[in-house]
Parts: C-alpha cells; structure tokens; sequence
C-alpha cells in the first residue's frame, strides 16, 4: 500500500536554482561559465557587517533571540525608515525572520486561509505564487503588459476582482525579473484600491536601494497597515547571511509572532548581531549600486547590439528582461543552448510568468563590469555571427 505524499510539495521547481545547478555541471566539466542567472550581489557583506559578526563571535555565546529578533536591531530598522523615508514605525511592529522567504510565508500563513485568493503581477517573482500554493491560497496572476511597466493597476485588479474576491495583493518596486518600478501616483491608486475593497497588501520592497532614478517609496507612506517585507540579501549585499524583515500592522503581530516561535523559534543570531552594522555602511552600498548602474549601460548596450532590444523599463534592481521576439520560439531551449554555446547561464521567464514567459530571458547584472563586457561580446557573435 502506498504512503501518503502531500500535494504541498507538488509545486513548480525554483528554475534559476536549476540553471545555476547546469551551470556549475558545465563548470565542474572544464566549462567557462557568465553567471547572469541568479539574482544576488556578486560582492559580499559590508566592512562594517564583518566587523560586527566578527566580534559577537569572540564575546558572544550566540543563543537564541526573541523570536520576533533582537530589539536593538528592530529598533534600528524602525529608524531606518524615518531616515530613507520619513516614514514613523513602532518597532513593535517589526519582525527579523530568516530571509524574506521566512517573511512571505509569515505573511501568507498570517493573513490568508486556505482558499483565499491573491493577486500578483505576472512577470514576477516566483516563490510568490509557489508559497502561495503550498499552503493552499490561490495565485491569481495579473497579465501586465510593457505598457504599465508590468505592475499592478487598479484595470487589472478590478478585472481579477469581477471573477471573485481578493483576499491580498502581493507587489514589487522595483520587481523582479523586469526592474520595474511604480510611480508614487501609481503606488498610492493602488493602495487605495486596496484599503476600498478590502484587500490584504502585501509589497515586497527587498531592491529599495537599488535604483537608477528617483528612490523608491514604501507601501507604508500610503497604506500604514500594508505588510512590508525586505531583507538584507539585496542592497545590503548579505545573501547568504539569510536575514530579512517585515512590517505588520497591529492586528497580525501576535500571530506572525506566535508562527515564528513554532516555525523557526528565531532568525539567526549572529546574522542579526551584524545586521545592525549594516546601516552604517551606506558609503560601501552606494559604490556597489554605482557599479550595478555601470553594468546595466554596458549589458544593455550588449543586448541591443545582439538585437535583443526590446526591454523592461529597469528602473531599479539588477536585471534585464528581454523580449526574445523573433529570435526564438522557446525560452527556456534559448537559455538551455545559450549556456552549452557561449557559456552565458540566464533564466527562462517561464520562472516568472508561466502562460507568457517563453517570450522572455531575464540577465542578471550584478557581476562584474568585464562580466558584462564579455558577455555582450559573446551574444553578438552567438545571434549576430
């Protein structure tokens, strides 16, 4: 007789982690491999951070934390956002979780019932709607187009909302895979239909930092009960340090912060020890934001040369996303020859839109400026021989 196995873990692969994996198969082979694929800083923690961590190892005994995380560093972060956006938060109100994958699945598991509908741009992140169904909430996708730089409007949600009701929203600015970024105006209409109908919003703000414009403005200067989730794995160059935050409003603290004692008892202490020191290395951030601005000109320029010109507006983070138009009918057989041809490894964007993301390659320019160099000389001679 066969054992159970629960429909839970029957959700759609991570895909980047599964081109990263051919692509260090191609690396242990004696392959050359431009990592444009995984959305992470290719430059590690700040001074400062090291410093910190370095210390509390030395002196500290490194036990568990509260489980909403240590006071001092929600202190910091709810000062963090009186200084980035002139913004007032309780640090009551501010949950450490293990990454911002922890903070979604607070989030979901604290707002959403089972059944519940949530929508979400598409292009977007993928652990979005796979969380989502894992804990069986319904993702409801948005088709955004080029034309609203791939977010969210109150057209599409009205639309998605006739079919039937919304719990939550779930948004980005800047996203991923595109880079695209809200206007204020677009940011406030949407909170506002938000608050109008009812709507749990959820914005994921985790490449606030990360820009090439004007700053990018948080959920909370328009919806103070908006669930915010960021993390230091982006901006801050941490990734691996697995150390994010949230921002709830009121009526979720005790049950995200019941969750969090049952799912994860607490984040990581050594990681939140040095986090703190995090907010004192703006200097060293600014210079890798500045390079990741020098990558984008010369990967875009790349691109276009190689006739892949048709781009999402990046106005923020560190991705392209490319129309592949008429060069090929399948993303993800273009990413699979791309990388046996020239050594390039990039992501299909079925990852993040699965009824139109064959159309689509997202690169990622978070490597070095001769990466992108290389890279842009490679696809030319590979689609422009």
């Amino acid at each position: 007789m066969a054992i159970k196995v629960s429909e839970r873990g029957r959700i759609s692969p991570f895909i980047v982690m599964e081109v990263m994996r051919a692509a260090h198969a191609r690396a242990a082979a004696g392959g050359d491999v431009i990592h444009l694929e995984v959305g992470q800083p290719s430059t590690g923690a700040p001074q400062t951070v090291i410093a910190a961590a370095q210390a509390a190892l030395s002196r500290d005994r490194l036990g568990y934390t509260e489980a909403l995380g240590l006071p001092n560093l929600r202190a910091r972060i709810a000062q963090h956002y009186r200084e980035a956006y002139d913004v007032a938060v309780d640090p009551a109100r501010v949950v450490v979780t293990t990454g911002s994958s922890g903070a979604f699945l607070l989030a979901f598991l604290a707002a959403f019932d089972a059944g519940d509908r949530v929508a979400l741009a598409e292009p977007g992140y993928p652990a979005y709607r796979n969380i989502l169904r894992a804990v069986d909430v319904t993702p409801v996708g948005l088709p955004s187009t080029l034309a609203d730089a791939f977010q969210p409007t109150p057209a599409l949600l009205d639309q998605a909302q006739t079919q039937s009701p919304l719990g939550g929203l779930i948004i980005a600015s800047p996203a991923n895979p595109t880079g695209s970024m809200m206007t204020p105006q677009a940011l406030a209409d949407v909170c506002a239909w938000c608050r109008a109908h009812g709507v749990r919003l959820i914005s994921d703000e985790i490449y606030h930092g990360i820009v090439y414009g004007p700053r990018a403005e948080t959920a909370l200067a328009f919806d103070p009960d908006a669930i915010v989730i960021n993390s230091f794995s982006k901006y801050f160059s941490m990734t691996g340090w697995r150390l994010g935050w949230m921002i709830v409003p009121p009526d979720l603290t005790r049950a995200v912060e019941c969750l969090a004692q049952n799912l994860f008892i607490s984040p990581p202490t050594l990681a939140q020890v040095a986090g703190i020191a995090a907010f004192d290395a703006h200097d060293e951030l600014r210079g890798n934001v500045a390079r990741y601005a020098r990558n984008r000109a010369i990967l875009m320029e790349g691109l276009a040369a190689a006739g892949l010109d048709r781009l999402a507006p990046a106005d923020g983070a560190f991705y392209l996303y490319a129309d592949l138009g008429g060069i090929a009918a399948s993303s993800t057989e273009f990413c699979a020859r791309m990388l046996a041809e020239t050594g390039i490894a990039a992501t299909p964007g079925v990852d993040f839109d699965e009824r139109q993301g064959e159309r689509f390659v997202r690169f990622c320019f978070a490597g070095s400026e001769d990466e992108m160099r290389d890279s842009s000389r490679r696809l030319k001679a590979w689609l422009k021989p």
